[in-house]
């Protein structure tokens, strides 16, 4: 497939062009050198575009980086630093990089939280949270209550997560708000919801005393292990239905 191609591919079901309001270039954020006729025969799949990522993206031989955060937020950056460093390695070496940030998050059910909602094995998840006029995370029940203990271990079956408990709802927990990464402050979202326990990636010391007060539990399993969970899952649906081979490029932060 070409560039061109999977752009169409990506945003057949990530649909960028409903997240105006997003900060994130959503798309192919830098081409290839021939974006209609250059054969892309593997891609590369990461949390994030970092100096790492690309490293490893062309000792991989994969011609397309595909990562949920980009290079490119907002305005126009100036090319140099560490910015320069990134888009010469990518140019030099004739890899494309696609971003997906909220989309990505957004997703049923190829997306973080609906996602990460699909491993806890919640059925009939539904939109849950809002920012910037964007709905992004997932809320539902699980099918038994499981413990913060049980309900972390489902989550993050492989244990590398950074985790912050904050213990404070039933021992039992059954309706389950998330939004992966950086979305401590969304916790007054899910007491609004009638969430028994929200899981996010980072949480602040602002939030302690909300979720104390509120009888709410919170896991925070880090912002890299919450947004590692939809671009494993688009890499297996690109692999599922093209001929196109995905590789999980995996750098934890520890964050």
């Amino acid at each position: 497939m070409t560039l061109n191609e999977l752009n169409a591919f990506f945003n057949g079901f990530l649909h960028n062009e409903q997240y105006a309001s997003d900060i994130s270039r959503n798309g192919v954020q830098v081409q290839n050198s021939a974006p209609d006729t250059k054969q892309i025969t593997r891609v590369a799949f990461a949390v994030d575009a970092c100096f790492e990522t690309i490293e490893r993206t062309i000792a991989a031989q994969a011609q397309l980086l595909f990562v949920h955060h980009g290079i490119f937020w907002g305005g126009c950056d100036t090319v140099t630093g560490t910015h320069y460093n990134r888009i010469a390695c990518l140019i030099k070496n004739d890899i494309a990089l696609y971003a997906s940030h909220i989309p990505l998050d957004a997703n049923n059910p190829y997306g973080n939280n609906f996602g990460m909602a699909s491993r806890l094995g919640i059925k009939n998840a539904e939109p849950f949270g809002t920012w910037r006029g964007m709905t992004l995370g997932a809320i539902g029940n699980l099918e038994a209550p499981l413990s913060a203990d049980e309900l972390i271990n489902k989550a993050f079956p492989n244990g590398n997560h950074s985790l912050h408990l904050l213990p404070f709802g039933k021992p039992l927990l059954s309706r389950i708000a998330i939004i992966s990464g950086g979305a401590g402050d969304d916790i007054d979202q899910a007491i609004e919801a009638g969430a028994d326990a929200f899981i996010t990636g980072e949480i602040g010391h602002e939030q302690y005393h909300v979720a104390e007060e509120n009888g709410i539990t919170v896991i925070a399993g880090g912002h890299y292990e919450t947004e590692m969970v939809g671009v494993q899952l688009v890499k297996a649906k690109l692999e599922a239905e093209t001929d196109v081979e995905g590789v999980f490029l995996d750098v934890p932060t520890g964050l």
